[in-house]
């Protein structure tokens, strides 16, 4: 189990809820590849950091505030790491409160691939582990 992969997942969603787009492009490696939620208007992939923080801070326009909140373990496995959480966003309209999972795949500090899935299951599932 890779304590440091699983670091660098934590910095990515503290850097997102504090909103420090900055720190959250450091995390990213330059040739990261993000695919988005399946059926998502905008789903991908995105390729280059650049892309990937253009989405990042485009799916975050549309609330005052947002966060991502854990809502299970960290499960490593090998250079990937899946999380599933809760994301929350407040605006003008109504709360928005979805549930979502990703699978990063980490190599020498940087996130070098993002997926994001529906739900934790199937984010174990893409990493070959029971869901």
């Amino acid at each position: 189990m890779s304590k440091e992969d699983v670091e660098v997942v934590r910095a990515a969603l503290e850097a997102w809820n504090a909103a420090d787009m900055d720190a959250l492009r450091e995390l990213y490696d330059p040739d990261v590849i993000l695919i988005g939620l399946e059926g998502w208007p905008e789903s991908g992939p995105f390729v280059g950091r650049e892309a990937v923080v253009r989405e990042f801070e485009q799916l975050r326009e549309a609330w005052h505030a947002d966060v991502l909140e854990p809502t299970s373990d960290f499960i490593d496995a090998g250079d990937r790491v899946a999380v599933g959480m809760i994301w929350r966003g407040v605006g003008q309209g109504p709360e928005m409160k979805m549930e979502v999972a990703s699978v990063w795949t980490v190599r020498d500090g940087r996130i070098v691939r993002q997926q994001n899935f529906w739900d934790h299951a199937e984010a174990l599932r893409a990493m070959g582990l029971e869901g």
